[in-house]
C-alpha cells in the first residue's frame, strides 16, 4: 500500500537499492528509538516506566547516523515519539540526509491529530503506523488512555482529508485478541487503511498473560487462513507477507528453528546514539562504531520486522508492494 508520493518506477530504484545493501552487509531498515518515555500504561511494555530525566540524554538530531548508514527504510519510533516536541526537525534533518528512502512511524495514536500528522507528512513522514490491538473497550484499558480508540478512529478520517493516504494499524496477535483480527481488517478496509500483524512476546517484561499457547493455537490458525483467504481476494489492506503470516502457526507451535538475522537487515538506535540488534536487547556499540552483526539462534519473538526480513522474494510479495 504505497502512498500516491511514490509511482510504480520508484519500485524498481528502491529493488536496486536493497540489492546494494544487502551485497554489502547493511542494514536495510534502521529504527530510530526517538525516546524511550511513553505517556501509555501498557502491561507488556516497560517504556512508560522511564525517568522523565532521560530527556536530557535524548539526541538532538539522527541525521548524521541516516547517513552513515543510508538505509532504503527508516521508522521513527519510541517510546511515544510524538512526545519529542522537535519529531518534525528530526524527521526533516533525516530526510535530507538520505537521498531514497521510505519513512514510516510507529504511534500509540493518543496524541495523534490531523494538525500534527499534516505537519511530519510535511516532514517527510511517508506512512503512519498506529498501534491497535482491539475494536473495543478493551484497547483503552491496556493502553492506559481513556478515550483512546474513539480517538483513533476520528484521527484517520480528517487526516486522509488532508491527504494523508498511507496510514496502517500495528496489531498484535494475542490471546485475548483473536476475536478482533479479522474484524480490525474489515474496519481498515472501511476507513481505506492497511493492517501489519505481529505475534505477542513476552520478551519487553516477562509478562506471559497474552502469549499464544493451547487452546489459542487451534483457534489462531484458522484466523491465518482468514487473513490469508482476504489476502488473495483483495491485495492492499493486509501488508504483511504471504509468508509472515503462514509462519505463525508454525512460530507458536514451537516448530521455528531458523536463525533471527535481527542486526543484519534491520538495527534499531536508541535515543542516546546507541545500537542493538533488536528493541529488546541491550545496546552494543555507538552508531559511529558500528560492526556487522551474526545470525543468532533466538526464538524470543516473531515480530514482522524479523519474520518479514527472512521472507523470500515472492512474486505475491511484489504485488502487495505495487497494491
Amino acid at each position: 500500500m504505497l502512498s500516491a508520493r511514490f509511482k510504480p518506477w520508484h519500485v524498481a530504484l528502491f529493488l536496486g537499492k536493497y540489492a546494494w545493501l544487502t551485497a554489502r552487509r547493511r542494514p536495510v531498515l534502521v529504527h530510530f528509538e526517538v525516546t524511550l518515555r511513553c505517556n501509555a500504561g501498557c502491561s507488556f511494555c516497560d517504556y512508560w516506566k522511564t525517568d522523565a530525566n532521560a530527556r536530557a540524554s535524548e539526541l538532538k538530531s539522527f541525521a548524521d547516523a541516516a547517513r552513515f548508514f543510508n538505509p532504503m527504510l527508516v521508522t521513527f519510533t519510541g517510546g511515544e515519539p510524538l512526545l519529542r516536541r522537535d519529531l518534525e526537525s528530526i524527521v526533516a534533518e533525516v530526510d535530507r540526509a538520505i537521498a531514497l528512502k521510505y519513512v514510516t512511524l510507529i504511534t500509540h495514536g493518543g496524541m495523534l491529530t490531523a494538525d500534527r500528522a499534516e505537519s511530519l507528512w510535511n516532514a517527510g513522514v511517508h506512512q503512519f503506523n498506529i498501534s491497535l490491538d482491539y475494536l473495543d473497550e478493551r484497547h483503552d484499558l491496556a493502553r492506559g488512555i481513556p478515550g483512546l480508540g474513539a480517538k483513533i478512529m476520528a484521527a484517520i478520517p480528517a487526516m486522509r482529508a488532508r491527504g494523508i493516504d498511507n496510514i496502517r494499524f500495528n496489531t498484535v496477535i494475542k490471546n485475548d485478541n483473536l476475536d478482533q483480527i479479522v474484524p480490525i481488517v474489515l474496519r481498515a478496509r472501511e476507513l481505506g487503511v492497511g493492517v501489519n500483524f505481529s505475534v505477542y512476546t513476552d520478551a519487553k517484561n516477562g509478562n506471559r498473560d497474552y502469549l499464544l499457547s493451547g487452546e489459542p493455537e487451534r483457534e489462531l490458525a484458522d484466523v491465518v487462513r482468514q487473513l490469508l483467504d482476504i489476502k488473495r481476494r483483495r491485495r492492499g489492506v493486509i501488508t504483511n507477507s504471504d509468508y509472515y503470516l503462514e509462519q505463525i502457526p508454525r512460530y507458536v507451535g514451537g516448530e521455528m528453528r531458523e536463525p533471527c538475522r535481527s542486526g543484519i537487515r534491520t538495527i534499531h538506535i536508541d535515543p542516546t546514539g546507541r545500537v542493538k540488534r533488536c528493541p529488546d536487547f541491550p545496546t552494543d556499540f555507538h552508531w559511529s562504531d558500528f560492526q556487522e552483526y551474526k545470525p543468532i539462534n533466538c526464538n524470543a519473538c516473531y515480530y514482522a520486522c524479523r519474520g518479514e526480513a527472512q521472507a523470500p522474494l515472492r512474486l505475491s510479495r511484489v504485488r502487495d508492494v505495487m497494491a
